[in-house]
């Protein structure tokens, strides 16, 4: 197969792709995506699955929300060099690209107000152990293989900023948010972790 070219522009907000609709990714030599970061992660995990993300290189056209252009700014989309870029997984089969969060299970709103007891190491560093506020996740494109993790405790109080490869929580059930995307369902157990193993191609 070709190159295959996946417009996903009408994407909603806070909604991934369909396997389907990303799908195409698996076979093909090279792939153009269009549209928000859920598309690019949603194309990412499918050459994940398929072992091929160091084979297939990867053109973003980034869409005009902020994460789409702030992605696109940090790992030189439109910049003519092309990029061989670490991979942010996590231990239920997705990728993260631009930012996860941890928060009490619930809908969303109001998440400020609610409570959540965890306990989270980054690396061998313990930076949770009881009630916080949320979790906040972003790869360094800066550095190789690392994360940045903030731990907010209290609202307006000053958070705990970490750096390091991986972040392994047990918690109480927890609402995570991966790209913008909630997960389905709530957890109790999460790992985000840079996986030295594993490169894309980010074709510019």
């Amino acid at each position: 197969m070709a190159s295959v070219e996946l417009d996903l522009r009408r994407l909603e907000a806070g909604v991934a792709p369909r396997e389907g609709d990303v799908a195409g990714a698996r076979e093909a030599d090279s792939v153009v995506v269009r549209g928000p970061v859920p598309a690019l992660a949603g194309v990412l995990t499918q050459l994940l699955k398929a072992s091929r993300t160091a084979d297939v290189p990867v053109a973003w056209e980034p869409a005009g929300d902020k994460s789409s252009v702030a992605l696109a700014r940090a790992i030189g989309v439109g910049t003519g060099e092309a990029r061989h870029l670490c991979l942010v997984r996590d231990d239920h089969g997705g990728v993260l690209l631009h930012h996860g969060r941890i928060e009490a299970a619930g809908d969303g709103r109001r998440s400020l107000s609610r409570r959540l007891g965890l306990a989270a190491h980054h690396d061998d560093i313990k930076v949770a152990d009881g009630e916080i506020t949320r979790i906040d996740v972003r790869p360094d494109w800066q550095a190789v293989d690392t994360i940045g993790v903030t731990v907010m405790t209290l609202p307006l109080r000053p958070t705990r900023q970490t750096s390091g490869r991986a972040l392994q929580v047990a918690s109480d059930p927890a609402r995570i948010i991966r790209d913008g995307v909630p997960y389905p369902r709530p957890v109790t157990r999460w790992t985000w972790y840079a996986d030295h193993r594993i490169r894309w191609r980010l074709q510019p």
